[in-house]
């Protein structure tokens, strides 16, 4: 079996030869060292690695330093690596040619970022006890941590040959020859450990990496026909065969050999993926859609990988080409994993982009009854309640995000909306004016609050706080088209500040000059500046597109102000019939045949 490499850093005490457990001796008092003599220790660690053997301590040194072993080793799994470096360097200066010390020294260091004194160490540590693979191990790391690639495989090779069953570590060595594109090195120690371990997996991946590195594709193809050969029954290495003929453009040797994968396993997954990736390539569309909903049908086909694929679509969408295709993968993806929050959320988006609102709206809300964490699915049912109108849901659906998210503002803003919608305007502005007070770093939400508030105060009768909160969505967003319109709109209503209602309801119509609503507004204030002529003009151009009531009615009145009553009385007829939205006075306009305003 291949050793693990770099298993170091939970090495523990009772690991390290010639040292007592944590309660084999008193602890230590902590020692203060200065900066000065912890290098001073730090320069001296090499030379007397080559020293000879030092005296023999005395009883009360040895239990002493192993004390302050313990203690420093018990720092070091406490992360807290000044007091441990404190007590390892004071076991060092008593006995300095201990290789564990030197090796916790060397720990100590590189985890706390000293890579200097770490590779000191770790050297030391390797010199006083060759034959501890730990400690070729620590060294290689500080080494390649510095991008030392020369000098780790250097470690390495050392390693390999000084410690007896270490072959394990040729991976590691292949692996630094990799890091540094020394291709013939590495391939020469991939030999040398399928020498010794015989025909493995990871040899013939590695060499095929190399192989292809270097542009020899039969050689890397050799070397994946040895795997299928050696495990003639795993559809694994054929399929790793197939993507590799993909991967290089060899179309019709990777639908033959992912065609093989499928006889050994006739619902994999891999297989179809690839055969839809190659029959893309070769431009056909019906043959790839196909392995793809094959591929989808099974469960063995992870749900980040679908999920992943779908994303893939939505960014194509909405495209009618694809459209069908993205809502069918979707929909199995949704019942091949009926209990993944991600795939109906995924399900959702695609529904959104392919103008399926109700049906995203239905989806998101199934995936937050599995996981009703993610905001963003919140956040989509919020704004499909608002684009469908559905203001009883829009209620509902931001109280119960709101319990969740209680610091977002948008939730706020869509809960203002909804009551204010519902002519609950007291709540309306009061959650209106909680969520206002979260908003930060974005003047166009901002404008929207104080908007929304302004139709609210406007709605309670408190026009100083209506028109001051449309003033202040004005001065956030000067071309504010809600704000603008509404204000204007309300002015002309109350018959205030007629001049600045007809300078912003202008600026409204100049920028969307078709727009019947808008051009309603304006006809409003010419009506109340008693401009009737060019409050007719603009009531004309609105009534081309709009059917609604309160415009119809308007237009009558302008009539009547202009002398003709027979036509007004028709119109305001027309607005009856034409449903809500006209005012409370058009039945008594209706039966009297006369103008009340």
């Amino acid at each position: 079996m291949r050793q693990v490499a770099f298993a170091l850093l939970f090495w523990t005490v009772s690991t390290m030869a010639g040292y007592a457990q944590a309660d084999g001796g008193a602890a230590a008092p902590p020692v203060k060292l200065t900066r000065k003599e912890r290098r001073e220790l730090a320069r001296k660690a090499e030379l007397e690695a080559k020293k000879p053997a030092a005296r023999n301590l005395t009883e009360h040194e040895r239990e002493q330093s192993e004390a302050l072993f313990v203690e420093g080793v018990k720092h070091i799994m406490l992360e807290d690596y000044t007091k441990a470096l404190e007590r390892l360097l004071k076991a060092y200066a008593i006995n300095p040619q201990n290789a564990a010390v030197n090796y916790k020294i060397a720990e100590a260091n590189l985890l706390s970022g000293n890579m200097r004194d770490a590779a000191n160490y770790a050297e030391a540590a390797t010199r006083l006890d060759s034959k501890n693979a730990y400690y070729y191990l620590l060294l290689a790391q500080v080494q390649a941590t510095q991008k030392q690639y020369d000098a780790a495989t250097r470690t390495y090779a050392t390693l390999i040959k000084e410690v007896p069953d270490s072959g394990g570590y040729l991976f590691n060595l292949a692996d630094l020859y990799l890091a540094q594109n020394r291709l013939p090195d590495a391939l020469a120690t991939l030999d040398q450990a399928e020498k010794q371990f015989g025909q493995v997996d990871e040899i013939s991946f590695k060499k095929q990496q190399i192989f292809l590195k270097q542009n020899k594709l039969d050689l890397a193809i050799a070397e994946g026909e040895k795997l299928i050969k050696a495990n003639p029954t795993e559809a694994r290495y054929v399929l790793a065969q197939a993507e590799m003929y993909a991967n290089n453009n060899r179309l019709p040797d990777a639908i033959r050999v992912a065609q093989q994968a499928l006889k050994l396993e006739g619902d994999n997954p891999q297989a179809h993926m690839i055969l839809a990736a190659v029959y893309k390539q070769q431009n056909k569309s019906a043959e790839a859609e196909e392995e793809i909903k094959q591929a989808f049908n099974s469960p063995a086909l992870d749900i980040d990988d679908k999920v992943r694929i779908l994303v893939g679509y939505i960014k194509q969408l909405p495209n009618p080409a694809v459209n069908q295709t993205a809502l069918d993968l979707a929909a199995t993806t949704v019942r091949v994993h009926p209990k993944e929050a991600k795939a109906y959320a995924v399900a959702g988006d695609i529904q959104t982009l392919t103008d399926n609102k109700k049906d995203a709206r239905d989806t998101y809300l199934k995936a937050l009854k599995l996981d009703n964490s993610k905001f963003q699915i919140w956040q989509q049912v919020v704004l499909i309640d608002a684009e469908l109108n559905q203001t009883d849901s829009l209620l509902v659906h931001t109280d119960k995000a709101l319990e969740l998210f209680p610091n977002q503002a948008a939730l706020w803003f869509y809960n203002g909306v909804a009551h204010v919608l519902n002519k609950q305007y007291l709540k309306g502005v009061k959650a209106l004016e909680h969520g206002r007070k979260l908003v930060t770093g974005n003047s166009e939400l901002l404008s929207q609050f104080d908007t929304q508030l302004g139709d609210a105060y406007y709605e309670l009768k408190q026009y100083d706080r209506s028109d001051a909160a449309y003033e202040a969505a004005l001065a956030t967003d000067p071309d504010n088209v809600s704000a603008l319109n509404n204000y204007s709109y309300y002015l002309s209503v109350r018959g205030v500040k007629l001049d600045k209602a007809k300078q912003m309801a202008g600026k409204v119509v100049k920028q969307h000059p078709n727009n019947d609503t808008y051009l309603d507004t304006y006809a409003w204030v010419l009506y109340k500046m008693k401009d009737y002529a060019g409050a007719r003009t603009h009531l004309e151009k609105a009534l081309q597109t709009s059917k609604d009531a309160a415009v119809i009615e308007h237009y009558g009145d302008v009539l009547y102000q202009l002398g003709e009553k027979d036509k007004a009385v028709a119109e305001w007829q027309r607005a009856k019939q034409a449903g809500p939205g006209a005012s409370q006075l058009l039945d008594r306009k209706l039966k009297d045949r006369k103008l009340y305003e």
